[in-house]
């Protein structure tokens, strides 16, 4: 061997050990990150699924009922007061049961093994990039989670949801896991299970449901809650119908044919049990299961205390049912009232339609939440702006006279008052007191009607939304609003400016004590959208009697006994179909409504002085006296009259043209107003000019009379804020006039 290749043979010996240490380091190092991996596994598996419950277990469950107190603690409603169960082989459920469940929940169910590969692939998209975790839970998933799991929306809960759903499908087959879920899945109040839904909604046995009332069923179990037709929106239970009924036949299940018979069949429910504060309580429910979750509402044993005042509000009902039944004549098939606390946006009382079991009418709409017309009512919120815009002050002067509103390619929109008549010159507090329609008309064409609709968003309206679908007569009542929002917007008015969202729920507890949440009333701060003095002048102007009693009377259920202090307005819409009143101190607000569900029209009889009026007088008299003896805070003692805020100042103005005297010994006649400091009407409003009179009948000359008919004649004339003359001391002072709007 040559000493080359020695030196070799050293150097590969050398690399070979080498390469020996490296791949101990290097299988040292592997088996260091799998034992890592493994621990971080077993840990990550131990939080996943320490605690899983059994599959044998899916057949248990327990319940503790919720329970609904009205604010003194009076029980007002429970939640699941006995579990109704009545299970029923698979093999008796009708067809069309399984069909319509599968449709809407689980199209895929007799091919998966658990899990719906589509449906995960969604609600992790919607998690990751959304950041919104979603479901996609098939049947077996949702069996799982009803009866096995917590209803918490966690990813935990979902990894446990997804093992335990494989574990049902490796132990159960297909028609006993699709079995378990029509006799365990919750159907709405006390109703789990098919058999027990048909029961409750039907007042019938499972095997004898048709295709319309299985549908409808079917489409309860996504949210109960929501899709009752015992709810607050039973409207949502046939939408859901609807969507089961298609389902089906995209899967071939029923024809078209079948599903429009469906659709159309009257379904006949079982009677409800009578229910204390029915809308109400409700409604509560429905916004608890948006918080907690079906499963807890019904199940968990919650203690929530709400803001109801009971005793007001089963004296609401009956006050509502007694007046609309003296209205039966005039064609008034069903009332609505609303009370609430302004300072704190607490409801009182929810009268949702006159008697939750009526046939006549559909009892089981809450018309607190629908959409209506809300007549002049919403002419105070109209004048609020023009007020704090500074367009107008309480006493200015505004033309009541024939007046058509020109907008291009649109025929001429030519607004009347109720009573036929035209005022002349009017000043903005008796025009809004005594509810005149043109001068309102032409304070909307002065604000405008976008900005209009921002601030009656700004106010609560959550109905106002594109100005392309609305004219100038929106502010005689040509947009839908609900009394809900209407009882926020009117809210501001009397919270001196501040708007309270409304609240319904002061504490909500679990069975065993713990505080879930509470709300603190005294700290309701609520956000300013209006300033105080505004808001003032609106209320005083409301609560004057003889701001509206041109109109009105000077006596009307308008006026509360022993409550002068009271703000209220009326509306009544040009078709009849809809009747308000809404009234307000700072204590307490109560608005009310009467009409038809269907939307007929009622008869002539009903008005501004009738109608809604009757009920909201007797309720307001009751809540104020409650209110005023400090029943719901002590705060409320004594008359809640609007306070006077700093920036606004009283004066006398001249009665006949809204201005400020010349000075102290002006002989013009004298009243007095409220203004904001930095808007104070200016002097010599009225001014004396050559005007052309028609002297054949003595009314101001128009483009058509006759030139040798006109004379002139000098006269005191003022000028309102669109530019319209109106001459004071003329025999026949008005004229049509035509305003091009928008305006220039």
């Amino acid at each position: 061997m040559t000493k080359s290749d020695s030196k070799r043979k050293k150097r590969q010996g050398q690399q070979f050990e080498k390469k020996k240490r490296l791949l101990k380091i290097s299988l040292s190092k592997k088996k260091k990150v799998i034992a890592g991996a493994t621990f971080v596994f077993l840990i990550l598996s131990l939080w996943f699924f320490w605690g899983i419950p059994f599959t044998g277990d899916i057949s248990k469950d327990q319940a503790i009922s919720t329970k609904l107190y009205d604010r003194k603690g009076k029980l007002i409603y429970e939640i699941y007061t006995d579990q109704r169960r009545n299970p029923i082989p698979l093999e008796r459920i009708p067809d069309h049961v399984k069909k319509a469940t599968i449709a809407i929940e689980d199209k895929d169910f007799y091919k998966h093994p658990g899990f719906s590969i589509s449906g995960m692939s969604r609600a992790l998209y919607k998690t990751i990039f959304r950041k919104k975790l979603e479901g996609g839970s098939t049947l077996t998933q949702q069996l799982v989670k009803n009866s096995l799991l917590t209803p918490e929306r966690t990813i935990k809960r979902k990894v446990r949801e997804f093992v335990l759903a494989v574990l049902v499908e490796l132990r159960y087959p297909k028609d006993k896991i699709l079995e378990m879920y029509l006799n365990q899945v919750p159907y709405g109040s006390t109703a789990y299970g098919i058999g027990s839904a048909s029961e409750l909604y039907f007042g019938k046995n499972a095997e004898d449901l048709t295709l319309a009332e299985s549908s409808l069923l079917a489409g309860l179990t996504a949210a109960p809650t929501l899709y009752s037709p015992f709810g607050a929106h039973p409207e949502y239970a046939k939408e859901r119908q609807a969507l089961v009924l298609k389902r089906m036949v995209e899967d071939k299940y029923i024809t078209e044919e079948e599903a429009e018979q469906a659709l159309s069949e009257e379904l006949k429910y079982a009677e409800a049990k009578d229910l204390k504060a029915a809308h109400f309580a409700l409604w509560v429910k429905e916004l608890l299961a948006k918080e907690y979750g079906d499963n807890v509402v019904e199940k968990g044993g919650l203690r929530v205390t709400t803001t109801l005042d009971l005793e007001l509000q089963e004296y609401a009902q009956e006050i509502v049912l007694d007046e609309v039944e003296k209205l039966k004549n005039q064609n008034v098939g069903n009332g609505a009232a609303l009370v609430t606390r302004p300072k704190s946006g607490e409801i009182l009382a929810m009268v949702g339609s006159k008697n939750y079991n009526a046939e006549d009418e559909d009892g089981k709409v809450n018309i607190i939440f629908a959409k209506r017309q809300p007549g002049s009512s919403i002419k105070p919120l109209n004048y609020a702006l023009a007020i704090r815009d500074g367009k107008i002050t309480a006493s200015t002067p505004l033309a009541d006279v024939p007046t058509c509103f020109l907008v291009a390619g649109q025929k001429p929109y030519c607004p009347s008052n109720y009573d036929w008549q035209f005022h002349g010159a009017i000043q903005a507090r008796f025009a809004l007191g005594n509810s005149y329609n043109i001068p309102a008309v032409r304070v909307l064409a002065l604000n405008g009607l976008e900005n209009f609709i921002d601030f009656a968003t700004q106010m609560g309206i959550t109905t106002f939304k594109d100005p392309e679908n609305y004219g100038l007569s929106l502010t005689l009542g040509g947009g839908e609003v609900m009394p809900y929002d209407m009882a926020v917007a009117f809210g501001v008015l009397a919270n001196q400016g501040i708007k309270q969202d409304l609240v319904s729920i002061l504490k909500v507890e679990d069975w065993k004590g713990k505080v879930l949440f509470e709300y603190d009333r005294d700290e309701a701060e609520g956000v300013r959208v209006l300033n105080s003095g505004v808001a003032f002048i609106i209320s005083h102007i409301l609560h004057d009697n003889n701001a509206r009693s041109s109109a009105f009377g000077a006596s009307s259920y308008l006026n509360v006994s022993g409550h002068p202090e009271v703000s209220v307005k009326t509306g009544t819409t040009n078709d009849l179909r809809d009747n308000w009143t809404v009234g307000y101190t700072s204590h307490a607000l109560v608005l009310t409504w009467v009409g038809n569900n269907d939307y007929t029209s009622m008869s002539g009889a009903v008005s501004g002085v009738s109608g809604a009026s009757p009920i909201w007088n007797r309720i307001m008299k009751k809540v104020l006296d409650k209110a005023e003896e400090g029943f719901y805070n002590s705060s409320d003692k004594g008359h809640g009259w609007p306070t006077k805020p700093d920036e606004v100042v009283g004066l006398s103005v001249c009665a006949d043209s809204g201005g400020l005297p010349e000075n102290e010994s002006a002989d013009c006649p004298k009243r007095f107003e409220y203004f904001l400091k930095d808007n104070l009407p200016k002097k010599n409003l009225a001014t004396r000019q050559d005007v052309q009179i028609d002297r054949i009948n003595q009314t101001l000359a128009s483009s058509d009379t006759p030139t040798e008919n006109i004379e002139m004649q000098n006269h005191l004339v003022i000028y309102d804020p669109l530019g319209t003359m109106i001459c004071l001391t003329c025999p026949f002072p008005m004229n049509r006039v035509n305003v091009s709007y928008p305006l220039k």
